[in-house]
C-alpha cells in the first residue's frame, strides 16, 4: 500500500474512532498498537541500519499523534476560554471531578483531552512498532 493510501486510510479511521468516542481519543489511543505494527512492518529498514529506521518509525509515529493533537486541539480548544469565565459554570459542562474541584478538573480535563491523550497515541505507537521490529529481528536471527 503506498503512504498516501495508507495516511488517508489513518485519517478517516482515526476521526471514525473520535467520532465513537464521542470526543474523547481513548479508540485513537489503542488505534496506535496497529498503526504501529504496519509501520514496523511495512517500512523497508534503510541502508543505514537500524538508527535510521527508528528515526523512521517515530516520524510517522509523530504524523500520526499530531493529527490526533489537531483533532483534539479542534475540539476542545474552544472550551479553553471558559477556564478564563468567572461566569462559567464548570459543573455544568459535565466532565467529571478528577480533581474535587470543578474548575480544577475542568483545567485538567483539557489538558488530558489535548496534550496527554496524543503523547499515549505517540507511545502507543512507538511501543508497537519497537516490539513489531524486535519481533522481526529476533524472526530473522533465528532464521539466519
Amino acid at each position: 500500500m503506498k503512504p498516501r493510501v495508507a495516511l488517508a486510510l489513518y485519517v478517516i479511521t482515526d476521526v471514525v474512532c473520535v467520532g465513537i468516542g464521542m470526543g474523547v481519543p481513548i479508540l485513537s489511543i489503542f488505534l496506535g498498537f496497529p498503526v504501529g505494527w504496519y509501520i514496523a512492518s511495512r517500512t523497508p529498514v534503510p541502508a543505514g541500519g537500524l538508527e535510521r529506521h527508528l528515526s523512521t518509525l517515530i516520524k510517522y509515529a509523530l504524523i500520526t499523534s499530531a493529527f490526533t493533537f489537531a483533532q483534539m486541539a479542534v475540539i476542545w480548544g474552544r472550551c479553553i476560554p471558559a477556564i478564563f469565565n468567572p461566569n462559567m459554570d464548570s459543573r455544568a459542562f459535565g466532565v467529571p471531578l478528577l480533581l474535587y474541584q470543578p474548575k480544577a478538573s475542568f483545567i485538567a480535563w483539557l489538558v488530558l483531552m489535548i496534550l496527554i491523550s496524543p503523547f499515549l497515541q505517540l507511545l502507543t505507537t512507538v511501543f508497537a512498532s519497537y516490539l513489531t521490529l524486535m519481533t522481526r529481528r529476533q524472526a530473522h536471527h533465528d532464521a539466519g
